[in-house]
């Protein structure tokens, strides 16, 4: 494994540990939905908590329903990307780096998230994006590498599937 493949892999417990302290942060220094601004009229910190997945998707289902749903999804693709992880360093695994810090965004995310859904049964949620009466919904960390890990491995296919047409 070269360095810059064990730095991507550090990256697991880095994210997992930053999500987990800055939403235990917000939790002792945040009153519920109190705003502090950032950067006035777009971005600020709140404290929301999220019973439900993304969007609050499944919020107001019961609490059986909701853990089991969630819980047991989010096990699933946590199992599933971490098996990927593994094997993308396979000798002769041809996957690009790029590819491999993609799956520890999202594995570092999807632990940071069932962390607190087993041990809470809700996540915190703290960054607010806003332009007038736009908002995107609340989020936090592990949510922000989920994407950019979704990001990076859609631009990865886009890459692919050109490199095809060319050759």
């Amino acid at each position: 494994m070269t360095r810059l493949q064990a730095a991507i892999v550090s990256t697991v417990p880095l994210l997992f540990a930053v999500d987990w302290a800055t939403k235990r942060l917000i939790e002792t220094h945040v009153n519920f939905w109190d705003a502090y601004p950032v950067i006035p009229g777009f971005f600020s910190i709140v404290h929301a908590q999220n019973r439900g997945a993304a969007f609050s998707l499944l919020n107001d289902a019961p609490d059986h329903i909701r853990a089991l749903v969630l819980i047991g999804f989010s096990g699933v693709v946590t199992l599933l990307v971490a098996g990927m992880l593994v094997l993308s360093f396979r000798p002769n695994d041809k996957q690009s780096d790029w590819v491999r810090l993609a799956l520890a965004l999202v594995l570092s995310g999807a632990l940071g998230n069932m962390w607190d859904r087993v041990l809470r049964g809700y996540v915190t949620d703290f960054l607010l994006v806003y332009i007038g009466d736009y908002q995107w919904p609340v989020f936090n960390v592990a949510d922000s590498a989920i994407c950019v890990g979704a990001g990076l491995l859609l631009i990865d296919i886009w890459r692919q599937r050109g490199e095809e047409r060319v050759s």
